[in-house]
């Protein structure tokens, strides 16, 4: 008879399930509303997600930890091989065919998680001193940022390269840098700021200029009138104008936090930003308070990528932001971000779960078995 070490049970993190599910279930719910075929679809990716959760909380990750430079190398190979034989749809080239089976590839989404692992174990076997790294160590880290986001940016993707950046940086900020090389840094990007301007794309530059003109693009106005219409406590499904008349476009994936405050006004709005900040702070009091640099690191790399992707997407839908194709997190339709935070949750419930299973050597070395 199969029977779950009762270590296993002890050591998973059911506050992070208790928080998730309500986003789950609730996006469901609108998405539904705003277009049955698309909820079936994403009950097929909620579907998919579980059992990819399952199968990567079962994996013996510490055990296995040596392949995970060739688990992010091999997806570096795949954002080459886009450039040479990616497929390109809306002037960008972000995907690859999969021959015989009808499946595009998407190596962008796919280095998500192999990042974040690149990060717990690079630091994991050289934890930065008492005041933080110094630059060698900051530059041989920083090399493994910079090179996923140099090729995602050149498809161009700019949004997931930004967001890979900002994770990366983020991290070595929770994890400890030297002040200087921040200050440093901080220097150089404001200086470089008009250089780095003219080497975006032509359809990058206007969306910043529709963010900064007087008057917003056809997408922000709908998606503002939208937010404006909720009032206090939202309207009824058939009230929901904007969204039921299909005058707020992309309301399911990109806009589907304007059809939130819509239909639950500002009251919905703030529960929901509520239950993203409760989730954020979480993962945070995880990573603060570990002692393990697996947990430490994953934990602040997924609290710092729902933190960007919710900010960018409801500043986005307010005005606040240039629109990009940013999805709210675990919340917006969409497969290959639910499948890629199941796993990044998996993976940290893996490390939580089977901390037990951390043994040491008579000499001191740690070893996993």
């Amino acid at each position: 008879m199969f029977k779950i070490d009762r270590r296993i049970l002890a050591h998973f993190d059911y506050p992070t399930i208790i928080l998730l599910l309500p986003l789950i279930f609730i996006s469901h719910w609108l998405i539904n509303e705003v277009h049955p075929v698309l909820a079936h679809k994403h009950f097929v990716y909620v579907s998919v997600g579980i059992l990819v959760f399952i199968f990567f909380f079962f994996l013996p990750l510490r055990r296995f930890s040596w392949l995970i430079p060739f688990f992010y190398w091999l997806n570096i190979g795949l954002l080459i091989a886009v450039e040479f034989f990616g497929h390109s749809r809306l002037g960008a080239k972000r995907w690859i065919d999969i021959p015989f089976v009808n499946f595009t590839l998407q190596p962008s989404e796919l280095m998500k998680p192999a990042f974040v692992l690149m990060l717990a174990y690079l630091i994991s076997r050289n934890p930065p001193p008492k005041d933080g790294y110094k630059l060698m160590d900051f530059l041989k880290i920083s090399f493994f940022i910079l090179l996923p986001f140099i090729l995602i940016a050149k498809e161009p993707d700019l949004g997931t390269a930004t967001v890979l950046l900002l994770i990366g940086a983020g991290t070595l900020f929770l994890v400890g840098v030297n002040w200087k090389i921040w200050a440093t840094l901080v220097t150089a990007v404001l200086i470089s700021a008009p250089l780095l301007y003219t080497q975006l794309h032509a359809y990058q530059k206007q969306r910043i200029a529709d963010f900064l003109g007087e008057k917003p693009s056809y997408h922000v106005q709908q998606s503002i009138i939208a937010i404006g219409s909720g009032g206090v406590v939202g309207k009824v499904k058939e009230e929901a104008t904007q969204t039921q008349m299909k005058f707020l476009p992309i309301a399911s994936s990109d806009f589907i936090f304007a059809y939130v405050v819509e239909r639950f006004g500002f009251i919905g709005a703030f529960l929901l930003i509520s239950l993203y900040a409760a989730i954020i702070l979480h993962l945070l009091s995880l990573s603060t308070f570990s002692d393990d640099m697996y947990i430490k690191v994953v934990a602040a790399g997924i609290s710092l990528m729902i933190f960007i992707y919710m900010s960018v997407n409801i500043a986005m839908t307010m005005g606040m932001a240039p629109v990009v194709g940013v999805p709210l997190p675990m919340f917006s339709y969409g497969g290959s971000s639910f499948v890629n935070f199941m796993i990044l949750f998996a993976i940290l419930q893996n490390l939580l779960a089977f901390r037990f299973k951390e043994m040491y050597t008579g000499r001191g070395k740690k070893s996993f078995v």
